[in-house]
């Protein structure tokens, strides 16, 4: 079992930032230490979507409305992936999951708050 602890949510204007964290504990051993990271939001009535992306190699994907604003990033040492937000708009607001996908096997965070709003 994989734990995912998702952190640094909150309330934000538009045009300011957040620092996600994402800290993963438990039996993280992956085939061939092959894994993924992957960022997700939902909205209110809406389905969950892709934001971000981290492979174990450093390769990194993001969703065309975040791409320039939103950096996603990684602590081997202490098995903490970051999601850096700039540049907040109001269609960012949702709930951020972190997801670990390795060895055919995926595991979610619980989930964290990000709302941007005057």
């Amino acid at each position: 079992q994989v734990q995912l602890v998702e952190s640094g949510g909150g309330l934000v204007q538009p045009g300011g930032s957040l620092r996600l964290s994402c800290a993963a504990s438990g039996s993280i051993f992956s085939i061939n230490n092959i894994y993924w990271y992957r960022w997700y939001r939902q909205a209110p009535g809406k389905e969950r979507e892709l934001v971000a992306a981290i492979s174990s190699v450093g390769r990194t994907n993001y969703a065309d409305s975040v791409k320039g604003r939103f950096t996603i990033s990684k602590d081997n040492a202490n098995e903490v992936v970051y999601l850096q937000m700039n540049s907040l708009k109001p269609e960012d607001t949702g709930v951020y999951y972190c997801n670990r996908f390795a060895s055919s096997v995926g595991y979610w965070g619980q989930g964290t708050q990000v709302t941007v709003s005057s």
